[in-house]
């Protein structure tokens, strides 16, 4: 356990350094989303105007996706509003956008918004959508959507919280990257706690010390700051999640770079202003 390094979280304000790297961010959203490929998977049985013959399915996890730079119902389109480009993202298909290139050592920053459609097969869930991070193999290895990665969640009443996911269509079974997360063990929730000096596995799906969401139609401010194989996750300036020691089970290495996805899942929502800057260290959290 780094203890030492992670002392530094304990509490939630932060004041970041300024890092003579920011003239190198580079700007990831542009009118053609060129940085990105995108991934669409299975359509719910409810979609429509799809060509005929397309597989559809009530449970989407499962069956044919659109697959690789096929989104035929515009799930993934962009707007420039005030000179600025706006990643809309549809929701009515399971999908992503994925960065053509891995990263490793980075401070990741975006503003987010929700829209007001939802689909299914989440019409009467919570809104949904994601950022995915250190994502790795091939693409739909997830629910046929989806890359092997850690999930920066982004739902409703649940920015930052964390998941690792899997690739549930590989024979055997391949798992999700294992990580450790400060906590309390024995709880039956997992919740990431700084006040903790236990840590536990980050198995599943775990919550975040903080829930500072803006009010429907506001902006929200998402960071992550990844260096080596930690990751720190940031929601309107402040921390709700420190993931440590990232190891990639196929390989059984430290998991430090990947390729980052923005998820469709089922809900209406935007990006803007998304940026990724190389940094050597993590800034100093107060």
């Amino acid at each position: 356990m780094k203890k030492k390094f992670f002392m530094i979280f304990c509490s939630i304000a932060f004041v970041a350094n300024t890092y003579s790297q920011e003239q190198n961010s580079i700007k990831l959203l542009d009118a053609n989303l060129t940085n990105f490929n995108t991934h669409i998977g299975v359509p719910h049985a409810t979609v429509v105007g799809l060509p005929e013959g397309t597989f559809q399915a009530n449970d989407v996890t499962k069956g044919t996706p659109l697959g690789l730079n096929n989104d035929i119902k515009n799930v993934f389109t962009t707007t420039n509003v005030g000179g600025e480009t706006i990643l809309n993202i549809s929701g009515e298909i399971y999908g992503c956008i994925n960065t053509k290139e891995n990263y490793s050592n980075y401070h990741f920053s975006t503003m987010f918004k929700w829209g007001n459609k939802k689909w299914e097969p989440r019409l009467l869930r919570r809104k949904d959508s994601g950022i995915l991070y250190h994502s790795y193999g091939e693409y739909g290895r997830f629910w046929n959507t989806w890359k092997t990665c850690l999930e920066f969640q982004v739902q409703e009443t649940d920015l930052g919280d964390f998941i690792s996911l899997s690739g549930n269509r590989s024979e055997p079974k391949v798992d999700g990257p294992k990580v450790e997360i400060r906590g309390d063990q024995k709880a039956e929730k997992k919740h990431y706690n700084p006040n903790f000096e236990t840590y536990f596995e980050g198995k599943g799906y775990i919550h975040a010390y903080l829930e500072p969401q803006e009010p429907h139609g506001n902006w929200n401010h998402l960071e992550l700051y990844v260096v080596g194989n930690d990751a720190v996750h940031v929601v309107n300036g402040k921390i709700v999640m420190v993931v440590e020691n990232a190891i990639n089970p196929e390989t059984n290495k430290p998991l430090t770079e990947g390729q980052i996805q923005i998820l469709s899942e089922a809900a209406e929502c935007y990006y803007k202003d998304m940026t990724i800057t190389p940094i050597i260290e993590f800034p100093k959290f107060i």
